[in-house]
């Protein structure tokens, strides 16, 4: 549970805010075929999931899915 606490702090959304940012451009600039297009899509859920404070693997370890619900 300490982790999604982590992830729905101001630092871990930004945190995953900007790791998806990296993932997209790692996979614009660095990547070709199709593992371009997963670290596109990586990156845009982690990024999503940062923008609106949801944690997509708190459900897989017994925690509330929105942030919110962990304050």
């Amino acid at each position: 549970m300490g982790f999604a606490r982590f992830m729905a702090t101001g630092a871990g959304r930004a945190l995953r805010m900007v790791a998806g940012l990296v993932l997209i451009v790692c996979g614009m600039f660095f990547a070709h075929g199709i593992t371009e297009v997963v670290l596109g899509i990586v990156g845009v859920a982690a990024f999503a999931a940062g923008l609106f404070n949801v944690c997509l693997i708190a459900p897989f370890i017994g925690a509330p899915f929105r942030g919110a619900d962990l304050k």
